[in-house]
């Protein structure tokens, strides 16, 4: 795939020279050893004795202070006991375990819904896993992880209770029951992220701080495999919405180099004195519901989506109809400039981008009937009764079917109206601004929610990050833009010290899918909605065509789930046999410590 943002020769952000990259040796194991060490945990210690400390060890290379005070103190554990499926589980809860040496500390108060919110790990708390063994893996080094990030909407994801004494699931319905059910090792990963205060006022989850936590956790699971319950090997990356782009950014960036300065600057493991990485990042598998990624193309995504047919017009949502025209006019040279290929191997182009939607929407439907007799999808005239969440039991509302004529007895789909269908999805929520995803300082705009505070240096609240947004923001002062640099989207990003198009780059799977640089993960689950408007449909598409072009990849399952809304986890027996059956087809890990 080729990159789309930025040249491979800026500095990234800070300030430090990058490696050059290299295609890293497949094939090789460089993984960490830990025999058991103290750490000063947070967690009640069992009423037994620590093991010794002692320093991790990873073959092939000298152990530093930074990987030593990394050490994971298997003895240091709070046993809790839940219920899954009616059916009492004891647990082993690690809490707070810090996966860096140089954790980036994080002011008390922190923005949140509604106000502020009051933190207690100030020093740690953005940067901590919480790990859950079910009794079924105590001792058990190849059950596989299932890792879970959290930062919905990219926002920054502070360390969580997660599960708790007398918690009850079901594993039809949960993951995280499903997961323990399974004798999955459950690590509930924060991290960084947009929105965060530093201790010092400054804004140090700016791109790629998500990205970068999230490989530093793994490299910790990385270096104390021995130690740890559960095979790092195995590591099954869980995420929704944002949490959904951080997942694919984790698998498709594997063990890229860019990477490294951002790891050694916060004290990651297997990251030496010089900067070079002695430990891998890689996962095995991505579990990805509705990513919000490719955000440097995605506002121009969504208004070719909702303007190509007239959507925003049609629902009287287009309240700035030269802006949605620009910005959608940038779509087919990008979507064309990938080269992807439909599953029959046809050319994936904005001409066919949208029969390529409508044969997924087709897909989506037949599936859902055909797997259960009893299910039937509203015949044309009548009405999809939809059910949003909310206070006392959601809002219920009625839709008549417009667009959509199926044949339940067949369990088939004789036909779709795809201006009708966009109507629907754009009448059931509400569409997003234009620009969808970069409005902060765009006419004046400064209360917008859009991602546009992911950007730009940690003095700054935000930057404008794609050309449309740069180029039409005339917010003074705020350091972003034609009007307070003097320079074009074009020019500013032509410069080598500009910084913000590799932050775009650093977050987008997009640009390491393919690349001979980096080990993007060999098994994929991608679900989309297809009700889900908080996206472009083509985005996540996209995605599933880069993937199955990958000669790295073995398993790609994608698909737009039927009549859901943006969401995730909603097919937990589905997504459940999928991991199974990828780690069954892998067969057993390595034992940790072993090179295979």
């Amino acid at each position: 795939m080729q990159r789309l943002h930025a040249s491979l020769g800026r500095t990234p952000f800070p300030p430090a020279g990058p490696p050059a990259r290299r295609a890293p040796v497949r094939g090789r194991s460089l993984r960490g050893i830990a025999i058991a060490g103290s750490l000063a945990l947070t967690a009640v210690v069992t009423p037994a004795s620590l093991a010794a400390a002692s320093t991790p060890h990873v073959p092939g290379h000298v152990v530093d202070a930074q990987d030593a005070a990394l050490a994971f103190d298997p003895a240091s554990y709070t046993p809790i006991t839940v219920t899954i499926d009616g059916q009492p589980v004891n647990l082993r809860y690690y809490k707070e375990i810090c996966y860096v040496a140089d954790p980036v500390a994080a002011a008390p108060q922190q923005p949140g819904l509604g106000g502020t919110t009051t933190i207690q790990n100030t020093r740690c708390g953005y940067e901590s896993m919480n790990v859950f063994v079910p009794e079924s893996a105590f001792g058990d080094q190849r059950a596989p992880i299932y890792f879970a990030v959290n930062n919905g909407g990219w926002m920054a994801s502070y360390i969580r209770p997660s599960i708790t004494e007398g918690a009850s699931y079901s594993s039809a319905t949960s993951n995280v029951g499903a997961a323990l059910k399974a004798g999955y090792v459950l690590v509930d990963v924060a991290n960084r992220s947009r929105g965060l205060v530093g201790a010092d006022g400054s804004s140090p989850g700016k791109a790629p701080a998500a990205a970068v936590d999230a490989k530093a956790a793994v490299r910790y699971l990385r270096l104390n495999d021995a130690a740890m319950p559960g095979s790092a090997e195995r590591i099954v990356v869980n995420g929704t919405s944002g949490g959904g782009a951080l997942a694919s950014i984790l698998g498709a960036s594997g063990n890229d180099r860019e990477y490294d300065p951002y790891l050694a600057a916060i004290g990651a493991a297997g990251i030496d004195a010089a900067g070079r990485s002695t430990l891998r990042d890689d996962v095995f598998a991505v579990d990805a519901y509705c990513p919000i990624t490719d955000l440097g193309n995605a506002d121009t995504a969504y208004e070719w989506l909702y303007t190509v047919l007239g959507t925003r017009d049609a629902t009287g949502q287009n309240p700035q109809p030269a802006d949605a025209a620009t910005i959608a006019a940038k779509f087919a040279a990008y979507e064309n400039g990938l080269g992807l290929r439909n599953p029959d191997g046809s050319p994936l182009t904005a001409a066919t981008m949208l029969d390529t939607i409508k044969k997924e929407v087709v897909r989506s439907a037949e599936t859902y009937l055909r797997a259960d007799p009893a299910r039937t999808i509203p015949a044309l005239g009548e009405d999809f009764v939809i059910t949003s969440p909310g206070p006392g039991g959601g809002t219920t509302t009625s839709y008549v079917n417009d667009w959509l004529d199926v044949d339940n007895a067949a369990d088939t789909v004789r036909a779709v109206d795809m201006t009708n269908y966009l109507k629907f999805v754009a009448t059931q929520q509400a569409l997003k601004t234009t620009p969808a995803f970069d409005a902060v300082g765009v006419h004046g705009n400064t209360t917008s929610g859009t991602e546009t505070n992911l950007f730009g240096p940690s003095t700054r609240t935000y930057m404008n990050y794609t050309e449309f947004g740069w180029d039409h923001n005339d917010v003074a002062g705020d350091g972003s833009g034609l009007d307070d640099t003097g320079l074009t989207w074009k020019q500013y990003t032509a410069r080598k010290s500009t910084t913000v198009d590799d932050q775009v780059h650093l977050i987008d799977p997009m640009d390491f899918i393919g690349s001979t640089a980096a080990d993007t993960a060999p098994n994929w689950y991608v679900r989309a909605g297809t009700r889900d408007r908080d996206t472009s449909f083509t985005v996540s598409i996209n995605l599933d065509r880069a993937l199955a072009a990958d000669p790295q990849v073995r398993d790609v399952n994608y698909q737009l789930a039927w009549n859901q809304p943006h969401a995730g986890n909603y097919d937990v027996p589905e997504a459940m046999a999928w991991i199974a059956k990828v780690v069954g087809k892998a067969g057993n890990p390595p034992a940790a410590g072993n090179l295979p």
